[in-house]
């Protein structure tokens, strides 16, 4: 089962992870996505979420993400971390306002 949202900041992001553990996800089953990386890790790092890595997106991927625009590389992440190719596109025209995107996946 994933789920899916965009958030204005890290406060509204905290608050829609504490209700997805409610639902029974765990801090691993919830990745936050920001278009600028130090805001992600910020982010990422303060509600104590996962990093897609190379589980989620297979070696290639991985390694493929390292010569990649930020774009390209967020969308491939996302993909990874439960989202089709489209729906990774769409999140990503979000991203580039300057929003956050959880995204909890129970199958990763």
């Amino acid at each position: 089962m994933t789920i899916k949202m965009t958030v204005e900041n890290a406060l509204q992001a905290k608050t829609e992870i504490e209700k997805l553990e409610t639902q029974g996800f765990t801090h691993d089953d919830i990745y936050v996505f920001a278009h600028d990386k130090k805001r992600q890790k910020d982010v990422t790092n303060a509600l104590d979420t996962d990093s897609v890595g190379m589980k989620e997106q297979g070696f290639l991927d991985s390694m493929k993400n390292m010569t990649s625009s930020r774009g390209d590389e967020l969308r491939t992440k996302m993909e990874g971390a439960g989202l089709t190719k489209q729906e990774a596109e769409d999140y990503e025209e979000e991203l580039d306002k300057g929003k956050l995107v959880i995204i909890a996946n129970k199958d990763n």
